[in-house]
């Protein structure tokens, strides 16, 4: 197993990432998904590699360890297993819409991680780790997935010049450094057959910016004297060599891989001769990409000098065909010049007649067009006079019915005002009648009350 703690890291980041304080690390996203394309995620969880094996994994470092030992590349999908051929649009391959595969085992693996809730510590010693590349390609990735985009640059600030290199492809034939899969991860949001979570249109602009202001670092080139010393052999081994571009060695295919940190340190510790051969490789791959232009060209030319051959027999005899037919008709011209002549005098002659008969025919159409307009004419003068006499008699039966609406609103209003005379003359009499009775009463009492003060004086004389 290895022991992260303890080892030597290879690259040391130069600050902390920014806006995260202690060991734990924020999730930006889908606390659940990972932000993974559900193609994918569906075939991890229902893969028995990761139901089954990965299930009895409980920890980080057997999780490393089976990383080491089991990852061989960093596509979503194993080779071979994913057709996507003749499918465009959303059914495409970028999507991961369309069909399934076989997931990866770097995927099943990722999403373990994902699973144990990695800490800032364990995730430095995933992207400082000595051991595999495919360890550190894998911790990159965590972080592209589960970080929030604003601390992505943070992350991959001192890595963007790493120059361990890495084959990224299932079945090989794509090597490129950690530097360069990181500025790809920056950049470009399709990876393989599948994308990352996208980044925000500002935070994006910032992140363009610095790789524009911070280019990539060149491998300096070599002195004129190991270049005399080691061209010849080189160019003449590549001539020998075959073209297909030479595939980094698998885990699975070295089985006496050493897990030694000393073996790796001295691989670090790599000399002005590793880069030499490194340089040479690349040259070669990019002289060999060169002749296979080359060679599609020539065959593109060989292809169409058989089809211009043929255009251009074809154009040849379609020009003396048309020479032909032309003679053709010039002799026939000459000797029918005198019947076309007879038939164009029958022509005008018949044009002649037909034009009188047109003629004729134009004014007896116009004659009766006339007659049209009159008649038209005529009616809706009809038309309008009846349409005033009925305006005359709606206007009268409105003025009709409006003297008979009034006069009947003066009868009403003349019997409201004898009513209400006839109200006022009641109530008059009935305040007469009440005056009656007072005075009779008050006279009634003013007699009463004279009696009773005779008797009294009476009484007391």
């Amino acid at each position: 197993m290895a022991n992260v703690g303890s080892q030597p890291p290879t690259q040391a980041v130069s600050k902390p990432p920014s806006g995260k304080h202690g060991n734990v690390l924020p999730l930006w996203g889908n606390e659940k998904t990972m932000n993974l394309n559900p193609m994918i995620l569906t075939n991890v969880l229902s893969s028995p590699y990761f139901k089954v094996q990965l299930y009895e994994l409980k920890t980080y470092h057997e999780v490393v360890d089976e990383i080491y030992f089991k990852v061989t590349h960093v596509e979503p999908w194993e080779k071979g297993s994913r057709k996507t051929a003749g499918q465009t649009g959303m059914c495409g391959g970028v999507r991961g819409v369309g069909t399934g595969g076989i997931v990866s085992t770097a995927f099943c693996l990722l999403y373990k991680l994902f699973t144990l809730k990695l800490t800032r510590k364990q995730l430095m010693g995933l992207i400082t780790h000595t051991d595999s590349p495919y360890i550190r390609a894998l911790g990159f990735m965590y972080i592209r997935y589960t970080q929030p985009p604003s601390d992505l640059i943070d992350w991959y600030d001192g890595f963007l010049d790493d120059e361990e290199e890495l084959d990224v492809k299932a079945g090989g034939g794509c090597v490129m450094t950690v530097g360069e899969m990181l500025r790809s991860f920056l950049t470009k949001l399709e990876w393989f057959s599948t994308l990352f979570p996208r980044i925000p249109v500002p935070v994006q602009k910032i992140i363009d910016q610095q790789m524009k202001a911070r280019p990539r670092k060149t491998i300096q080139k070599e002195t004129n004297e190991e270049e005399a010393a080691f061209g010849d052999s080189g160019r003449q081994g590549d001539r020998r060599r075959s073209r297909t571009p030479k595939k980094t060695p698998s885990p699975r295919q070295t089985p006496k891989r050493s897990r030694s940190r000393s073996h790796h340190r001295e691989r670090d510790r790599r000399g002005p001769s590793f880069d030499r051969e490194l340089d040479r490789e690349r040259d070669r791959q990019r002289k060999e990409r060169e002749g296979r232009d080359r060679d599609r060209e020539r065959e593109r030319r060989r292809s169409r000098s058989p089809d211009r051959n043929q255009d251009r027999r074809e154009r040849r005899r379609s020009r003396s065909g048309s020479r032909e037919r032309r003679s053709e008709r010039r002799e026939k011209e000459r000797d029918g010049g005198d019947d076309r002549s007879r038939k164009k005098d029958r022509d005008h002659h018949k044009d002649r007649g037909s034009d009188r008969e047109k003629s004729r025919e134009k004014k007896s159409r116009g004659e009766s067009d006339d007659r049209r307009h009159k008649d038209d004419r005529e009616r809706h003068k009809e038309e309008r006079k009846t349409k005033r006499s009925s305006r005359s008699r709606s206007k009268e039966k409105r003025h009709k019915s409006g003297e008979e609406k009034t006069k009947r609103r003066d009868r009403s209003h003349s019997r409201e005002r004898d009513r209400e005379r006839d109200g006022e003359r009641r109530s008059h009499k009935r305040s007469r009648s009440k005056d009656r009775s007072h005075h009779q009463r008050e006279s009634s009492n003013d007699q009463n009350n004279k009696h009773s003060e005779r008797k009294r004086s009476r009484s007391t004389e």
